[in-house]
């Protein structure tokens, strides 16, 4: 895109190849609509910087208050037209390098256009950029992240039916919160997966909404998750997990696993069923509250607490899995 952008900008004149390579690798992206919005505020960004430059030196000269203002009136305006981190950026440095060899129209006509084949160049490239397309990377990036999850709960479950230690709790709370890290990218994915379908494939529409639904689901099970760590690891730190309910507890636990597993993996086999995984995993949390509402005079109450800070936990698990968290539901609706 860059080698390409170049040999088209030199046909402008002096320095076209180069200013067109350079914009463009700025604002190739992985997707096709990713690269057209950055390519549109790569252009708008050029314009406005060389507007602003062309207007502070015509009238205050070339000075001290012409830098200024231009570099001041340029961070305003890429604020206010949401241009993007890169294209802000393009703002002012367009605006500097018309202002540095000395005003002039053509050095800003000259720009713009070498900005306009660079930013043309890397949308037309970026079609190529990816085989798969921004709903099927979301759902990879779901499957990937989901299983993750899984996997620490899996591990959680074996470790509370073992006995665990608080280096092993303090293992688990690092990876849950390295999971919820990556929420920020999944809204991001989610994103151009609408815009994508808005823009581009708006047969597509109803899918779209469907994994975003399917990445608020997600999202909440990953954050219970990490809280279900961080109650095991303050249990190492006190009184741990009761004797009399850590069976309990492990199967929940595991139940919560196999639901999530079943959720990515299989998700057609639940539609219909009678008992569902999910139905599984409310079952252990009700054994889980039984024994310890049961054996409460034997069971410290900060470990009675945190069992059922567990089960609360678990049962959003199983209402996110299902569809039924009216946060997620008052979420998709005001989305």
């Amino acid at each position: 895109s860059g080698a390409t952008a170049w040999l088209i900008g030199n046909q402008l004149g002096t320095n076209g190849g180069v200013v067109a390579a350079i914009v463009s690798t700025l604002t190739i992206r992985l997707s096709l609509h990713r690269s057209l919005r950055e390519g549109i505020g790569q252009i708008i960004g050029t314009v406005v910087g060389a507007g602003v430059a062309l207007v502070s030196v015509n009238l205050f000269g070339f000075g001290f208050i012409a830098v200024a203002l231009t570099i001041f009136f340029c961070a305003v305006l890429s604020r206010a037209l949401s241009l993007g981190t890169i294209a802000s950026v393009n703002l002012p440095v367009v605006a500097m390098i018309i202002i540095g060899p000395g005003l002039s129209e053509s050095t800003a006509l000259h720009r713009l256009e070498a900005t306009f084949i660079g930013a043309a160049v890397a949308i037309c490239f970026s079609y190529f950029s990816h085989p798969t397309t921004p709903i099927q990377r979301t759902y990879d990036l779901l499957n990937n992240i989901g299983l993750q999850g899984a996997g620490l709960l899996a591990e959680m479950s074996e470790g509370v039916a073992s006995g665990y230690t608080q280096d092993v709790a303090g293992h688990w709370l690092a990876r849950a919160r390295a999971l919820v890290r990556t929420l920020p990218e999944l809204r991001l994915q989610i994103g151009d997966a609408k815009g994508y379908t808005r823009w581009i494939r708006i047969g597509q529409r109803e899918e779209a909404e469907k994994v975003s639904l399917e990445s608020l689901a997600i999202e909440h099970t990953l954050v219970q998750i990490r809280v279900i760590a961080r109650t095991l690891f303050d249990a190492s730190v006190g009184a741990g997990v009761a004797d009399i309910a850590r069976k309990e507890m492990a199967v929940a636990l595991s139940a919560a696993s196999y639901a999530l597993t079943t959720h990515i993996e299989d998700p057609e086999e639940i539609i219909g069923a009678t008992k569902t995984p999910t139905d599984d995993l409310r079952d252990a949390t009700e054994a889980l509250t039984q024994t310890l509402v049961a054996n409460n005079s034997k069971v410290e109450k900060s470990q009675i607490v945190k069992g059922l800070s567990v089960v609360s936990n678990i049962e959003i698990i199983a209402d996110s899995l299902d569809f039924r968290s009216p946060a997620l539901n008052d979420q998709v609706e005001g989305a």
